[in-house]
């Protein structure tokens, strides 16, 4: 049996009539046809988003607001993960699931600690250097996690949050006030020039022991945030041909696949993450407005042809079907070879797991919030495809967080595996929950369901700024 809907029924009839009409609560209209949806299929996101709020309610350290990278593993935290819990918490709000205040409380203990954390070129005892922070941080001291690295993206993900929290928390008390000074002063301290190391790009970050790392940022991926605030910084900008150095590379990117013309990135979440907490409706830059579409048609399309490629299912993985897909960055069951299918296939652990087969990671392994994180693009497959994985493998893959990641295609037992377990019968589920994962799930099921981060983050006038440096025009810019 599945796990029982922790929830009550009042208020999904009206959400399920809004899955049905292929509109949000709010009035927003999606793409897609009208796709049939039940009481079922809506209790089942209500579900989902209260279990991915919950993960970072429950397990964020409450004395300094860091999050762990994964739960229930023992775990450091993530920078990232943090930049989706300060976004959590007024989804929390606005659900009635916290009060104001306990979120108020929570953002605050989090800003004023990244705010008053050590900052250095040192390797050991700081948080950060030049205003950004390291990927990983000790989930008690907050100081540096091992060698991890200085990451522009984590950081990038972190102020995301921080600015959401900024324009949520707006009264004019002196705890909101207090949240919001903190907010910018973050932010404003970041030293985006300082990462140009080979401009005007900006490089993935930098290393206390050897220095920058030596690759940019460049082409359609999970870093186009990156871009937005460094252009929208009110203090260190950088210039806006660095956006003309970001879109140089998207000629490689732009192409047809499976029955969609846009501009690709094979892991899923690269069309995602920055969407979490920016609406791209409308919004076009220079590059997509010649080709007649937005960033948000272009995710849309992306979630079509991960469907198409989980139709076709070139390599021939147990699973894969219509409603059974999201190839994306997540764990796996083990970096070893085995043989499937009549040939040898190499399986993997953790990676940026993408549609085109072993060169870009598909070793079987679906994670369900890939498909979930894509809800607003296109509800009409993607509630349809939620419903189903719940459905068929509910009691293996769905639990106290929502779902994890799982393949069906790994049975074998004389494995030592990195993750997770393999269930007789069924293939290997993950045995963890992680804090990227649920981060954007949670995010995108609210800006489905009522656009709850974009109309606040609409308010944000550093996005703002950054939109407009980079040459979007159009949608709710105006």
């Amino acid at each position: 049996m599945t796990p029982d809907f922790d929830i009550t029924r009042r208020g999904l009839l009206v959400w399920a009539g809004a899955l049905a009409a292929g509109l949000s609560t709010g009035g927003c209209q999606t793409s897609g046809p009208p796709a049939p949806a039940s009481d079922e299929a809506a209790a089942l996101l209500a579900d989902l988003e209260r279990r991915s709020f919950d993960y970072f309610w429950d397990t964020t350290n409450t004395a300094n607001g860091l999050v762990p990278d994964r739960w229930p593993a023992p775990s450091f935290a993530s920078v990232a993960a943090v930049g989706f819990a300060l976004s959590a918490y007024p989804i929390g709000v606005a659900r009635g699931w916290i009060t104001r205040a306990q979120a108020r409380d929570r953002t605050l203990t989090t800003l004023r600690f990244f705010h008053g954390a050590p900052q250095g070129p040192q390797a050991r005892g700081v948080t950060g250097h030049k205003g950004f922070f390291y990927h990983f941080l000790d989930m008690q001291t907050g100081h540096r996690f091992g060698t991890t690295e200085l990451s522009t993206v984590d950081t990038a993900l972190l102020l995301a949050g921080a600015l959401h929290a900024r324009a949520f928390f707006d009264g004019a008390d002196s705890a909101e006030t207090e949240l919001r000074r903190l907010a910018d002063e973050i932010y404003a301290r970041v030293e985006w020039p300082w990462a140009q190391v080979r401009p005007p790009s900006i490089g993935h970050g930098w290393h206390p022991e050897s220095g920058h790392i030596s690759s940019d940022w460049k082409g359609y991926n999970e870093a186009m945030l990156v871009y937005l605030l460094a252009l929208g910084s009110p203090t260190h900008p950088v210039g806006p041909e660095a956006w003309d150095a970001w879109t140089s590379t998207y000629g490689r990117d732009w192409g047809s696949e499976y029955g969609q013309t846009y501009l690709r990135f094979p892991p899923f979440f690269g069309h995602q993450f920055t969407h979490a907490w920016v609406d791209f409706r409308g919004l076009a830059d220079d590059y997509l407005r010649a080709r007649g579409l937005d960033y948000f048609e272009n995710s849309r399309r992306a979630t079509y042809a991960q469907q198409a490629y989980a139709i076709a299912n070139p390599e021939g993985w147990a699973g894969y079907g219509r409603d059974v897909w999201g190839v994306t960055a997540c764990d796996g069951p083990a970096d070893v070879e085995r043989e499937f299918g009549g040939k040898k296939r190499k399986f993997i652990s953790y990676a940026g797991r993408g549609m085109g087969g072993a060169a870009h990671y598909d070793d079987g392994t679906i994670a369900p919030y890939g498909a979930g994180s894509s809800l607003p693009f296109a509800p009409e497959i993607v509630a349809p495809a939620l419903a189903t994985m719940h459905a068929r493998h509910g009691e293996h893959i769905y639990g106290k967080y929502g779902f994890v990641a799982f393949n069906e295609s790994f049975t074998y037992t004389d494995v030592k595996l990195t993750h997770g377990r393999v269930v007789p019968g069924f293939g290997w589920v993950d045995s963890d929950y992680l804090g990227i994962e649920v981060g954007p799930l949670l995010l995108m099921l609210a800006n489905h369901r009522d656009g709850a981060v974009w109309r606040t983050m609409r308010g944000q006038p550093w996005l703002v700024r950054g939109l407009q440096r980079a040459g979007f025009r159009g949608g709710w810019l105006g």
